[in-house]
């Protein structure tokens, strides 16, 4: 990086920390994309004298209410919930709806943030959006889930709609939660739209829907192989988590004849000595999906499984590092493990789950790493492919969606590739970033000054 660009860069993010202070999750997203875009950006007076970076690192709007609801025990509880509303340059905002005690501004400013630019290099039209609630799920009687999603959606139904804002899932936010919150939209509205993605089969909802994060994921690790002239069969992958994204890259995997070794969860990491085969694999289904077990159940009902308590997976050998369990699971010591392990790629199935520290190692060894914004927009995308099924009345097969899936993600990577390549080798993080970033300052910048 040239001086004069490290200058630019070090004053944007000067200028971003102050406007945004303590947000060190938003800090940490916008630094990725502007380190890689700041060098392409410089070089376009267009982009720079209509300050488009400093416009699309402000969202458009961010709502933030109370969601008051009632437990089983006739107790009243309050909580709070917010909707960033990013960039709709594209298209509709577009993003999920998280649950958990974590969630904060900064969280779903970062999490909206990265999703103007996964959206933006799927080729659908839609905007980025995030939003959420320091609402905790687990532990809640579906009643009680029930309480708290119609009352949040009583709030928040005012601000959107298939053609200005479409929320879908994430963590915490299942197809229970889904059902629980379109049901009130439709309540309140008197309308049944495309306005909420990741419903049910038989009431609008997309096939492969379930599936496409983990999936799309493995989808995108092939074509980064393949790139190399290489392929996944028979190779040692390293998956965490033992979510949807977790579970269904598992099962892709084995499908193309790789060894998934490991799955972990916030309790630990189970280590498959011989790689997971599909019996175990329905077993987590089952674990996981339905009973909403730990993962350390696993490991004592099946032998040659092993169980490391409060443990990642990045200390066991393998070819392909895999974490799709939450933001910055994995560290510069993992990454250092990791690379003398004979670590050969890392493809994220979570969102930011490698810190800026790890990404550096990466980097400075050669190591392919496709950032979460390219690999996992598998599920974004077929959410896309929902709101099409919606508004146009029709159901596709679970085989049209998936061979359009392939296609999304196969197109994602040569966008990565054509914007990424350098002396011969790629930088996902950098051709992600550019492919993204351009396609959003370009009909930023055709809107004239607004």
């Amino acid at each position: 990086m040239s001086q004069t660009v490290d200058k630019q860069l070090k004053r944007f993010m000067a200028g971003l920390k102050k406007r945004n202070p303590h947000e060190k999750e938003f800090h940490q997203a916008v630094e990725e994309v502007a380190t890689s875009v700041m060098p392409w950006y410089l070089e376009h007076d267009a982009y720079r004298k209509a300050e488009i970076l400093e416009r699309v690192t402000e969202p458009d709007r961010i709502i933030i209410f109370r969601v008051t609801w009632e437990t089983d025990d006739g107790l009243v509880r309050a909580n709070r919930a917010w909707r960033v509303q990013f960039n709709h340059a594209l298209g509709p905002y577009k993003g999920g709806l998280r649950f958990a005690p974590t969630v904060t501004q900064s969280v779903l400013k970062f999490l909206g943030f990265e999703q103007i630019f996964k959206n933006s290099l799927t080729g659908l039209p839609m905007g980025g959006a995030k939003g959420g609630a320091n609402f905790n799920p687990k532990g809640k009687s579906d009643r009680e889930v029930m309480r708290f999603c119609q009352s949040m959606m009583t709030e928040l139904h005012r601000h959107i709609g298939e053609n200005t804002d479409v929320p879908a899932g994430d963590i915490g936010v299942g197809s229970r939660e889904i059902s629980y919150l379109f049901g009130q939209y439709m309540r309140l509205e008197n309308l049944w739209s495309g306005a909420m993605t990741g419903k049910g089969k038989d009431y609008g909802g997309s096939a492969v829907r379930t599936e496409a994060t983990g999936w799309g994921c493995v989808y995108f690790l092939e074509q980064m192989l393949h790139q190399r002239s290489d392929e996944l069969a028979n190779k040692r992958i390293a998956i965490s988590g033992a979510g949807n994204v977790a579970i269904y890259a598992a099962e892709k995997a084995l499908e193309k004849g790789a060894k998934v070794i490991t799955l972990s969860d916030s309790d630990g990491t189970v280590e498959i000595t011989e790689g997971l085969d599909q019996d175990q694999l329905q077993f987590i289904k089952d674990l996981k999906e339905k009973r909403r077990g730990r993962i350390s159940e696993f490991a004592t009902t099946y032998k040659g499984v092993k169980f490391h308590k409060d443990a990642a997976p990045w200390n066991i050998p393998c070819d392909i590092a895999m974490p799709c369990a939450t933001q910055n699971e994995l560290d510069a010591k993992d990454a250092s493990t990791l690379v003398a392990n004979g670590v050969m790629a890392v493809c994220e199935g979570a969102n930011m789950p490698t810190t800026p520290e790890a990404s550096d190692v990466f980097r400075e060894h050669s190591i392919p790493h496709a950032p979460g914004k390219a690999s996992n927009a598998g599920g974004v995308a077929v959410s896309g492919l929902e709101q099409s099924q919606n508004a146009m009345r029709i159901s596709w097969s679970r085989e049209e969606v998936d061979e359009r899936l392939q296609k999304i993600m196969g197109a994602i990577h040569r966008r990565c590739v054509e914007h990424g390549t350098s002396g011969g080798k790629v930088n996902y993080a950098d051709g992600a970033n550019i492919a993204g970033f351009k396609k959003v300052a370009d009909a930023m910048l055709s809107y004239g000054i607004v």
